[in-house]
Formats: C-alpha cells, structure tokens, sequence
C-alpha cells in the first residue's frame, strides 16, 4: 500500500485519502473535518435529539407543511427581513 517509512506523517494521510473508498468519502470528510473544527466536533459527538416533539411542535410544523408560501425564494425571505 504505502511505504510509511519514507514521509512524513502529514504527507502520510495525503496519501491515504486516495485509498478511501468513494462510499466511505462523506465520513471521512465529516471526520477529518472534526479534528480541525470545534464546531463540527461538536456536532459529530452531540447526543441524538430523542425528545419526543410536543403537541404545539407538531402543529407548527404540521402548519408549515401545509402553508402554500412553503416554496418561497431565498431572496424573498432577505427582503421580507429587509436583509
């Protein structure tokens, strides 16, 4: 595979992103990403929300789901916000 001997650790894991299979890439990504960036380490180690949704959450998004504006642009939300 790779001769680890001869590089340098860094030049190491260069070469190892080439092995990683395109199946495996997006984790791969995500934890390298991890490694370098508090956020996304936190995000990759944060619990799983399994609060149950209340009766209020599940109307509002049972409400927003039905609402016909659901499809409106980007740049009309900027301006409705004068953003």
């Amino acid at each position: 595979m790779i001769e680890a001997d001869s590089m340098t650790s860094r030049e190491e894991l260069h070469k190892l992103v080439d092995y990683i299979p395109e199946s495996d890439v997006a984790a791969a990504r995500k934890i390298l990403r991890s490694l370098v960036d508090p956020v996304e380490l936190a995000l990759a180690t944060a619990p799983l929300d399994d609060e149950p949704e209340t009766e209020e959450e599940l109307a509002e998004v049972e409400k927003a789901l039905s609402d016909p504006r659901s499809d409106i642009s980007m740049e009309e939300v900027l301006r409705e916000y004068d953003l």
